[in-house]
Protein backbone atom coordinates (compact mmCIF):
# COMPACT_ATOMS: atom_id res chain seq x y z
CA UNK A 1 0.00 0.00 0.00
CA UNK A 2 1.39 3.70 -0.25
CA UNK A 3 0.90 7.31 0.39
CA UNK A 4 0.70 9.07 -3.43
CA UNK A 5 0.34 11.97 -4.77
CA UNK A 6 -3.68 12.78 -6.49
CA UNK A 7 -1.88 13.37 -9.58
CA UNK A 8 0.10 9.96 -9.54
CA UNK A 9 -3.51 8.31 -8.80
CA UNK A 10 -5.17 9.48 -10.80
CA UNK A 11 -2.67 9.06 -13.40
CA UNK A 12 -2.38 5.52 -12.90
CA UNK A 13 -5.20 4.19 -10.98
CA UNK A 14 -4.32 0.65 -11.53
CA UNK A 15 -0.90 0.90 -9.66
CA UNK A 16 -2.79 1.34 -6.54
CA UNK A 17 -5.17 -1.47 -5.51
CA UNK A 18 -8.21 0.08 -3.11
CA UNK A 19 -6.67 -0.76 0.17
CA UNK A 20 -9.56 -1.17 2.93
CA UNK A 21 -9.09 1.93 4.55
CA UNK A 22 -8.43 4.88 1.92
CA UNK A 23 -7.84 8.77 3.13
CA UNK A 24 -8.59 11.66 0.60
CA UNK A 25 -6.07 14.31 2.47
CA UNK A 26 -5.92 17.80 1.66
CA UNK A 27 -7.62 21.69 0.73
CA UNK A 28 -8.81 19.97 -2.99
CA UNK A 29 -12.13 19.39 -2.42
CA UNK A 30 -12.03 18.94 -6.62
CA UNK A 31 -9.44 16.57 -6.52
CA UNK A 32 -11.16 14.53 -3.52
CA UNK A 33 -13.94 14.13 -5.53
CA UNK A 34 -12.11 12.86 -8.68
CA UNK A 35 -10.25 10.32 -6.58
CA UNK A 36 -13.39 9.35 -5.08
CA UNK A 37 -14.73 8.56 -8.42
CA UNK A 38 -11.51 6.42 -9.84
CA UNK A 39 -12.11 4.78 -6.15
CA UNK A 40 -15.76 3.87 -6.63
CA UNK A 41 -14.84 2.56 -10.07
CA UNK A 42 -12.35 0.84 -8.73
CA UNK A 43 -14.82 -0.81 -6.24
CA UNK A 44 -17.32 -1.52 -9.12
CA UNK A 45 -16.93 -0.45 -12.70
CA UNK A 46 -20.41 -0.65 -12.98
CA UNK A 47 -21.68 2.43 -11.01
CA UNK A 48 -25.23 0.82 -10.98
CA UNK A 49 -24.33 -2.25 -8.80
CA UNK A 50 -21.98 0.37 -6.31
CA UNK A 51 -23.11 -0.25 -3.09
CA UNK A 52 -22.17 2.73 -0.90
CA UNK A 53 -22.83 5.01 2.18
CA UNK A 54 -22.30 8.60 3.23
CA UNK A 55 -21.42 9.68 6.73
CA UNK A 56 -21.32 13.87 7.65
CA UNK A 57 -18.17 13.13 10.13
CA UNK A 58 -19.64 16.32 12.46
CA UNK A 59 -23.12 14.18 13.56
CA UNK A 60 -22.12 10.20 12.98
CA UNK A 61 -20.71 7.78 15.59
CA UNK A 62 -18.36 4.81 15.11
CA UNK A 63 -20.68 1.99 15.42
CA UNK A 64 -22.88 3.35 12.56
CA UNK A 65 -19.89 3.64 10.11
CA UNK A 66 -19.23 0.16 11.85
CA UNK A 67 -21.95 -1.45 11.14
CA UNK A 68 -22.26 -0.54 7.14
CA UNK A 69 -18.84 -1.73 7.50
CA UNK A 70 -19.82 -4.86 8.21
CA UNK A 71 -22.62 -5.20 6.05
CA UNK A 72 -22.82 -7.91 2.87
CA UNK A 73 -23.77 -6.35 -0.28
CA UNK A 74 -27.41 -6.32 -0.89
CA UNK A 75 -27.12 -8.38 -4.30
CA UNK A 76 -24.29 -10.83 -2.97
CA UNK A 77 -21.45 -11.14 -4.95
CA UNK A 78 -17.93 -10.04 -4.12
CA UNK A 79 -18.40 -6.57 -4.15
CA UNK A 80 -17.88 -4.51 -1.60
CA UNK A 81 -19.39 -1.93 0.34
CA UNK A 82 -18.28 1.56 -0.06
CA UNK A 83 -18.80 3.60 3.43
CA UNK A 84 -17.53 7.69 3.20
CA UNK A 85 -17.18 10.12 5.54
CA UNK A 86 -17.26 13.81 4.36
CA UNK A 87 -15.64 16.31 6.50
CA UNK A 88 -14.00 13.90 8.68
CA UNK A 89 -11.59 16.03 10.91
CA UNK A 90 -13.78 16.19 14.08
CA UNK A 91 -14.62 12.02 13.72
CA UNK A 92 -10.96 11.31 13.61
CA UNK A 93 -10.25 13.11 16.49
CA UNK A 94 -12.93 11.38 18.33
CA UNK A 95 -12.44 8.23 17.54
CA UNK A 96 -8.73 7.75 16.65
CA UNK A 97 -8.49 4.76 18.94
CA UNK A 98 -11.62 2.69 16.93
CA UNK A 99 -10.04 3.33 13.77
CA UNK A 100 -6.51 2.52 14.64
CA UNK A 101 -8.13 -0.79 16.04
CA UNK A 102 -9.66 -1.22 12.87
CA UNK A 103 -6.95 -0.46 10.49
CA UNK A 104 -5.51 -3.09 12.48
CA UNK A 105 -8.04 -6.02 11.95
CA UNK A 106 -11.01 -4.43 8.48
CA UNK A 107 -13.37 -6.38 7.73
CA UNK A 108 -13.08 -7.80 3.70
CA UNK A 109 -16.92 -6.48 3.11
CA UNK A 110 -16.46 -3.01 3.05
CA UNK A 111 -14.31 -0.13 1.94
CA UNK A 112 -13.96 3.19 4.47
CA UNK A 113 -13.08 6.59 3.42
CA UNK A 114 -12.56 9.07 5.13
CA UNK A 115 -12.30 12.72 3.48
CA UNK A 116 -10.12 15.29 5.97
CA UNK A 117 -8.25 18.00 4.98
CA UNK A 118 -5.59 17.71 7.71
CA UNK A 119 -3.26 14.38 8.09
CA UNK A 120 -0.14 14.74 10.23
CA UNK A 121 2.37 12.49 8.95
CA UNK A 122 3.74 11.62 12.99
CA UNK A 123 0.68 10.15 13.92
CA UNK A 124 0.32 6.18 14.58
CA UNK A 125 -2.83 6.29 12.15
CA UNK A 126 -0.99 7.64 9.44
CA UNK A 127 1.61 5.57 9.70
CA UNK A 128 0.04 2.68 9.96
CA UNK A 129 -2.17 3.56 6.95
CA UNK A 130 1.11 4.01 5.10
CA UNK A 131 1.88 0.49 5.09
CA UNK A 132 -1.17 -1.52 4.99
CA UNK A 133 -4.21 1.56 3.57
CA UNK A 134 -4.29 3.98 0.56
CA UNK A 135 -3.79 7.86 1.13
CA UNK A 136 -4.08 9.89 -1.39
CA UNK A 137 -2.53 13.91 -0.82
CA UNK A 138 -5.12 16.09 -2.65
CA UNK A 139 -3.62 19.49 -2.87
CA UNK A 140 -1.50 21.62 -5.09
CA UNK A 141 1.69 19.52 -5.50
CA UNK A 142 5.21 21.05 -4.13
CA UNK A 143 8.86 21.37 -4.57
CA UNK A 144 11.67 22.56 -2.05
CA UNK A 145 12.69 26.12 -2.75
CA UNK A 146 15.77 26.70 -0.13
CA UNK A 147 13.96 25.69 3.39
CA UNK A 148 10.29 26.61 1.96
CA UNK A 149 8.19 24.47 -0.14
CA UNK A 150 6.53 26.14 -3.01
CA UNK A 151 3.71 25.42 -5.75
CA UNK A 152 5.53 22.85 -8.46
CA UNK A 153 4.44 24.36 -11.63
CA UNK A 154 6.13 22.48 -13.84
CA UNK A 155 3.83 19.60 -12.28
CA UNK A 156 0.42 21.65 -12.70
CA UNK A 157 0.77 22.63 -16.21
CA UNK A 158 1.33 18.97 -17.23
CA UNK A 159 -1.93 17.99 -15.35
CA UNK A 160 -3.51 20.56 -17.33
CA UNK A 161 -2.51 19.27 -20.53
CA UNK A 162 -3.37 16.01 -19.68
CA UNK A 163 -7.23 16.68 -18.31
CA UNK A 164 -7.27 18.85 -21.21
CA UNK A 165 -6.80 15.63 -23.72
CA UNK A 166 -8.30 13.17 -21.67
CA UNK A 167 -11.37 14.89 -19.67
CA UNK A 168 -12.73 17.69 -22.36
CA UNK A 169 -11.27 16.05 -25.66
CA UNK A 170 -8.79 18.66 -26.57
CA UNK A 171 -5.44 20.09 -26.67
CA UNK A 172 -3.85 22.93 -24.90
CA UNK A 173 -0.34 24.85 -25.83
CA UNK A 174 1.88 25.47 -23.43
CA UNK A 175 1.78 28.85 -23.39
CA UNK A 176 -2.07 28.45 -23.03
CA UNK A 177 -1.64 26.50 -19.96
CA UNK A 178 0.65 29.07 -18.13
CA UNK A 179 -1.24 31.87 -18.88
CA UNK A 180 -4.25 30.06 -17.21
CA UNK A 181 -2.63 29.08 -14.53
CA UNK A 182 -1.69 32.68 -14.34
CA UNK A 183 -5.22 33.92 -14.32
CA UNK A 184 -6.83 31.09 -12.50
CA UNK A 185 -3.98 29.95 -9.97
CA UNK A 186 -4.05 26.38 -8.51
CA UNK A 187 -7.76 26.14 -7.75
CA UNK A 188 -8.32 22.95 -9.42
CA UNK A 189 -12.20 23.42 -9.57
CA UNK A 190 -11.77 26.50 -11.56
CA UNK A 191 -9.45 24.97 -14.00
CA UNK A 192 -11.61 22.90 -14.65
CA UNK A 193 -14.50 24.65 -14.96
CA UNK A 194 -12.60 26.65 -17.44
CA UNK A 195 -11.43 24.27 -19.75
CA UNK A 196 -14.87 22.95 -20.41
CA UNK A 197 -15.29 26.70 -21.54
CA UNK A 198 -12.25 26.85 -23.70
CA UNK A 199 -13.23 23.16 -25.01
CA UNK A 200 -16.68 24.33 -26.35
CA UNK A 201 -14.71 26.95 -28.11
CA UNK A 202 -12.46 24.79 -30.15
CA UNK A 203 -14.44 21.71 -30.73
CA UNK A 204 -13.69 18.07 -30.28
CA UNK A 205 -9.73 17.43 -30.85
CA UNK A 206 -9.25 21.29 -30.78
CA UNK A 207 -6.26 23.16 -30.23
CA UNK A 208 -6.46 26.32 -27.13
CA UNK A 209 -3.97 28.69 -27.78
CA UNK A 210 -3.00 31.40 -25.17
CA UNK A 211 -5.14 34.36 -27.24
CA UNK A 212 -7.91 32.02 -26.65
CA UNK A 213 -7.47 32.20 -23.04
CA UNK A 214 -6.89 35.51 -22.84
CA UNK A 215 -10.29 36.32 -24.68
CA UNK A 216 -12.28 34.11 -23.07
CA UNK A 217 -10.77 33.62 -19.28
CA UNK A 218 -9.00 36.67 -18.73
CA UNK A 219 -12.11 38.86 -19.29
CA UNK A 220 -12.77 41.97 -16.37
CA UNK A 221 -9.56 40.31 -14.83
CA UNK A 222 -7.22 41.19 -17.27
CA UNK A 223 -9.39 44.67 -17.91
CA UNK A 224 -8.89 45.24 -14.03
CA UNK A 225 -5.50 44.40 -13.86
CA UNK A 226 -4.10 46.92 -16.57
CA UNK A 227 -6.03 49.50 -14.97
CA UNK A 228 -4.28 48.83 -11.70
CA UNK A 229 -0.74 48.77 -14.22
CA UNK A 230 -2.11 52.38 -15.74
CA UNK A 231 -3.00 53.64 -12.37
CA UNK A 232 0.08 52.37 -10.45
CA UNK A 233 2.14 54.00 -14.10
CA UNK A 234 0.43 57.39 -13.88
CA UNK A 235 2.04 57.34 -10.02
CA UNK A 236 -1.68 57.10 -8.70
CA UNK A 237 -1.07 54.44 -5.74
CA UNK A 238 -4.52 55.42 -4.28
CA UNK A 239 -6.50 54.63 -7.87
CA UNK A 240 -4.58 51.48 -8.12
CA UNK A 241 -5.12 50.09 -4.52
CA UNK A 242 -8.76 50.64 -4.60
CA UNK A 243 -8.61 48.81 -8.23
CA UNK A 244 -6.75 45.92 -6.17
CA UNK A 245 -9.08 45.66 -2.90
CA UNK A 246 -11.78 44.88 -5.59
CA UNK A 247 -9.89 42.07 -7.54
CA UNK A 248 -8.99 40.76 -3.96
CA UNK A 249 -12.65 41.32 -2.91
CA UNK A 250 -13.40 38.92 -6.11
CA UNK A 251 -11.03 36.04 -4.87
CA UNK A 252 -8.85 36.88 -7.03
CA UNK A 253 -4.90 34.90 -6.65
CA UNK A 254 -2.38 37.13 -5.90
CA UNK A 255 0.14 35.30 -8.59
CA UNK A 256 -2.80 35.52 -11.47
CA UNK A 257 -2.63 39.36 -10.57
CA UNK A 258 0.91 39.61 -10.55
CA UNK A 259 1.71 37.77 -14.28
CA UNK A 260 0.29 40.50 -15.77
CA UNK A 261 1.43 43.03 -13.97
CA UNK A 262 4.97 41.99 -14.38
CA UNK A 263 4.66 41.86 -17.97
CA UNK A 264 3.72 45.28 -18.34
CA UNK A 265 6.53 46.53 -15.92
CA UNK A 266 9.18 44.81 -18.12
CA UNK A 267 8.71 46.65 -20.64
CA UNK A 268 9.50 49.64 -18.97
CA UNK A 269 12.63 48.29 -17.61
CA UNK A 270 13.72 46.69 -20.76
CA UNK A 271 13.18 50.03 -22.12
CA UNK A 272 14.76 52.18 -19.57
CA UNK A 273 18.01 49.74 -20.18
CA UNK A 274 17.75 50.13 -23.66
CA UNK A 275 17.49 53.94 -23.22
CA UNK A 276 20.77 54.13 -20.89
CA UNK A 277 22.34 51.80 -23.94
CA UNK A 278 21.78 54.00 -26.70
CA UNK A 279 22.32 57.44 -24.89
CA UNK A 280 26.18 57.81 -25.86
CA UNK A 281 24.94 56.37 -30.09
CA UNK A 282 24.80 59.00 -32.48
CA UNK A 283 21.82 60.18 -32.70
CA UNK A 284 20.97 58.99 -29.32
CA UNK A 285 17.72 56.86 -28.92
CA UNK A 286 14.74 58.37 -27.83
CA UNK A 287 12.08 57.08 -25.43
CA UNK A 288 9.82 56.39 -27.92
CA UNK A 289 12.10 54.47 -29.65
CA UNK A 290 13.47 52.54 -26.67
CA UNK A 291 9.06 51.78 -25.31
CA UNK A 292 9.16 50.48 -29.36
CA UNK A 293 11.92 48.18 -28.90
CA UNK A 294 11.05 47.15 -25.46
CA UNK A 295 8.12 45.67 -26.82
CA UNK A 296 5.02 48.46 -26.35
CA UNK A 297 3.13 48.77 -29.44
CA UNK A 298 3.96 51.34 -32.18
CA UNK A 299 0.88 53.05 -31.89
CA UNK A 300 1.32 56.98 -30.98
CA UNK A 301 -1.75 57.37 -28.36
CA UNK A 302 -0.14 54.51 -26.51
CA UNK A 303 3.53 55.36 -26.77
CA UNK A 304 2.32 58.93 -25.75
CA UNK A 305 0.72 57.38 -22.36
CA UNK A 306 3.85 55.14 -22.24
CA UNK A 307 6.13 57.50 -22.14
CA UNK A 308 4.73 60.53 -20.34
CA UNK A 309 4.60 56.69 -17.77
CA UNK A 310 8.11 56.52 -18.00
CA UNK A 311 9.18 59.65 -17.13
CA UNK A 312 7.19 59.66 -13.92
CA UNK A 313 8.66 56.84 -12.87
CA UNK A 314 11.88 58.52 -13.51
CA UNK A 315 15.07 56.39 -14.32
CA UNK A 316 16.47 55.11 -11.03
CA UNK A 317 12.69 53.02 -9.95
CA UNK A 318 12.71 51.99 -13.76
CA UNK A 319 16.12 51.17 -13.72
CA UNK A 320 15.47 48.91 -10.61
CA UNK A 321 12.11 47.27 -12.00
CA UNK A 322 13.54 44.11 -12.73
CA UNK A 323 15.29 43.78 -9.17
CA UNK A 324 11.73 44.80 -7.56
CA UNK A 325 9.78 42.60 -9.76
CA UNK A 326 12.07 39.41 -8.99
CA UNK A 327 11.45 40.17 -5.39
CA UNK A 328 8.28 40.70 -5.47
CA UNK A 329 7.48 37.13 -7.27
CA UNK A 330 10.55 35.42 -4.54
CA UNK A 331 7.96 37.24 -1.97
CA UNK A 332 5.04 35.47 -3.57
CA UNK A 333 5.83 32.25 -3.77
CA UNK A 334 7.71 32.07 -0.25
CA UNK A 335 7.70 34.20 2.67
CA UNK A 336 4.25 36.09 1.50
CA UNK A 337 2.22 32.91 -0.44
CA UNK A 338 -0.72 33.54 2.51
CA UNK A 339 -3.76 35.13 1.16
CA UNK A 340 -2.68 38.54 3.60
CA UNK A 341 0.36 38.77 2.91
CA UNK A 342 0.56 38.60 -0.70
CA UNK A 343 -1.67 41.51 -0.50
CA UNK A 344 0.83 43.55 1.74
CA UNK A 345 3.77 42.95 -1.20
CA UNK A 346 1.48 43.83 -3.69
CA UNK A 347 0.00 46.87 -2.25
CA UNK A 348 3.67 47.99 -1.15
CA UNK A 349 5.07 47.63 -4.63
CA UNK A 350 2.46 49.57 -5.94
CA UNK A 351 3.49 52.60 -3.30
CA UNK A 352 6.88 52.69 -4.16
CA UNK A 353 5.84 53.80 -7.81
CA UNK A 354 3.55 56.67 -6.84
CA UNK A 355 4.30 59.90 -7.13
CA UNK A 356 4.79 60.71 -3.47
CA UNK A 357 7.00 57.55 -3.53
CA UNK A 358 9.69 59.63 -6.33
CA UNK A 359 12.87 60.47 -4.28
CA UNK A 360 13.01 63.63 -6.58
CA UNK A 361 9.30 64.87 -5.18
CA UNK A 362 10.44 64.46 -1.58
CA UNK A 363 12.31 67.64 0.03
CA UNK A 364 13.62 68.05 3.21
CA UNK A 365 11.17 69.63 6.28
CA UNK A 366 11.60 73.39 7.04
CA UNK A 367 14.00 74.10 10.03
CA UNK A 368 12.02 75.32 12.72
CA UNK A 369 13.91 78.78 13.53
CA UNK A 370 15.64 79.45 16.39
Amino acid sequence: MATVHVFDYLGKPDAYPVAPVCVLFGDESFLQRQALLRLRQAIAPDPDSTQSETFDGDGCEWRDVKDELSTFSLFGGKARRLVVVEQADDFVSAHRAHLEEYVDHPKATGVLVLEVTKWASNTRLYKALDKSGLQIECRPPEKPFGRRKVLDEARVLQWLAAWCRDCHDARLDREAACLLLDLVGPQFGILHQELSKLALFVGPGGKIGEGLVRDVVGGWRTKTIWEVVDAALDGNAAEALVQLDRMFQAGEYPLAIFAPMAVAMRRFATATRIYETGENRDPPFSLRDALVQAGVPNWPTLLDKSERQLKQLGRARAGALYRSLLELELALKGTHSAPDRARYALEHFVLRLSRLADPKARKEPARAKA
